[in-house]
């Protein structure tokens, strides 16, 4: 199987990955493969055929952790905001993963005040509308490439 892998031309976006059956090992590639980038772990059954696109046969288990993020905008309407734009320590601006509906009124609650005007932009480019700072919510912030933040309450 390899051996396809390597004939592959410069740049495919098609690569060789590690595999194991063996609980232990991923446990050990999951705690030091960090450094180098490595997201984090596929878990399946040794049965389950591979599907293109998400499958819940399959789970994958990220390295993240939690912090405390201030709010500084949100996407979506004041009432029902589907995202919100963070500071993390880092200083980065960064988009949640969308929210939850409870997480969603207990975020509006707390953004009755707004004047919904002026923009700003995330790390990645992508336009949110500004809040006043002083929200604080905890969020499970991704360690790797992905950076995936997703919100787990309102402080």
């Amino acid at each position: 199987m390899l051996d396809v892998v390597a004939g592959l031309p410069e740049g495919s976006p098609i690569q060789a990955v590690s595999a194991t059956e063996g609980m232990e090992v991923a446990r050990v590639w999951y705690e030091t493969l960090t450094g180098s980038g490595v997201e984090g772990v596929v878990a399946k059954s040794g049965r389950s055929p591979y599907r293109a696109g998400r499958s819940s046969a399959w789970k994958k288990v990220r390295h993240a952790e939690t912090i405390d993020a201030e709010v500084v905008g949100f996407t979506g309407a004041v009432g029902r905001p589907r995202a919100l734009a963070m500071r993390l320590p880092d200083g980065r601006v960064a988009l949640s993963q969308r929210l939850g509906a409870q997480l969603a009124a207990q975020v509006a609650a707390a953004l009755v005040d707004v004047a919904p005007a002026a923009r700003g932009r995330a790390a990645g480019g992508e336009s949110f509308t500004a809040a006043e700072p002083g929200l604080l919510v905890e969020v499970l912030a991704g360690t790797t490439r992905h950076a995936v933040v997703t919100v787990t309450r309102v402080r």
